[in-house]
């Protein structure tokens, strides 16, 4: 067989670029709402609102509607999701909420077929009971020492499930297993995330994370012991320790600055687009915005095909 040594080239680049370790990133990121550009106020990308308003997918189905057809499809969208508590008019604080449930759809999506699933008597919830036999049930009669790391993570995840139950009620609905399932999405999870990861990395168990610690998660510990030479990323790593983590310069990280390191306050793109809807939609300037606003701005919300031709071209299913 013959190669190239230009091919031979590029599978040494590949294979170096392969071996090369990762660090572990354990710092939660809010995803952007859309991949466009914004623009400013002079260049305004109405397609960067559709997809923050709506979800990528959602949008591309309402740019093959007709203009008719996207201003009913977003006038049901508004009466039957966004406006909560049936008013008729929609607040700058339910504009946040929907916005964060279309960015996060695709996890309430995933949370529903696992709920299905796990939901063994089929009442629409699912116990604690429920969720550890389908889950670890092949651990009940095993007495191998092996199995000790599975037992942590049931033990973990009956904790995670507690603090999913809001209201207590020893059972999850879909919205509480979402949390379960994705605690970083919601934000009175976060602190059970901060949770796991001090169990995770505080090897010693003293309420704190060590430089050692720290570097002991990101550099594989059969690397270490193996005299092999810390890679370039573990160096700059122990740089960000010093610098950014440690905060204090008392030489660990404590709980709250754990949180700051993995949960870091970021721009909040979602409060910013609420704001910039309402803004540019709220014609009697009310601070809230009317089912009528709304539609009549439809190509800021949601927007079509450019055309009038009377007929939608397809139908999709609601949200």
């Amino acid at each position: 067989m013959h190669f190239s040594v230009s091919f031979l080239v590029v599978l040494l680049v590949a294979s170096v670029a392969l071996a090369t370790p990762k660090p572990r990133d354990r710092v939660v990121k809010d995803p952007e709402l859309s991949d466009i550009e914004h623009g400013g106020d002079e260049d305004h990308n109405k397609e960067y609102d559709h997809e923050a308003f709506l979800g990528k997918e959602e949008a591309h189905k309402f740019d093959e509607l007709s203009p008719e057809e996207s201003k009913e499809r977003l006038e049901k969208l508004v009466k039957s999701k966004i406006d909560k508590d049936k008013d008729g008019f929609v607040t700058e604080q339910e504009l946040k909420d929907w916005i964060k449930y279309a960015q996060s759809k695709y996890i309430f999506d995933d949370a529903a077929k696992q709920l299905e699933s796990n939901d063994v008597n089929k009442d629409g919830f699912v116990t604690w009971d429920e969720y550890r036999n389908n889950t670890y049930g092949f651990l009940e009669d095993s007495k191998d020492e092996s199995e000790h790391d599975y037992k942590n993570m049931v033990t973990r995840d009956e904790n995670r499930f507690k603090k999913a139950d809001k209201d207590t009620d020893g059972k999850l609905n879909s919205d509480e297993f979402a949390s379960f399932l994705h605690p970083e999405n919601d934000e009175s999870m976060k602190d059970i995330v901060v949770d796991e990861t001090m169990e995770d990395i505080d090897k010693d168990k003293d309420g704190y994370v060590s430089l050692d610690e720290y570097i002991g998660d990101l550099w594989p510990e059969s690397d270490r012991e193996s005299g092999k030479e810390e890679p370039d990323y573990i160096k700059t790593e122990r740089e960000q320790f010093s610098s950014f983590r440690d905060l204090n310069k008392d030489g660990k990280m404590d709980r709250d600055e754990v949180r700051q390191w993995i949960l870091p306050p970021e721009y909040d793109h979602i409060s910013a687009e609420a704001k910039h809807l309402l803004q540019e939609s709220d014609s009697d300037k009310d601070s809230k915005l009317s089912v009528r606003e709304i539609v009549e701005k439809y190509d800021l919300f949601v927007g079509s095909q450019a055309t009038d031709f009377g007929e939608a071209l397809k139908r999709h299913d609601e949200f």
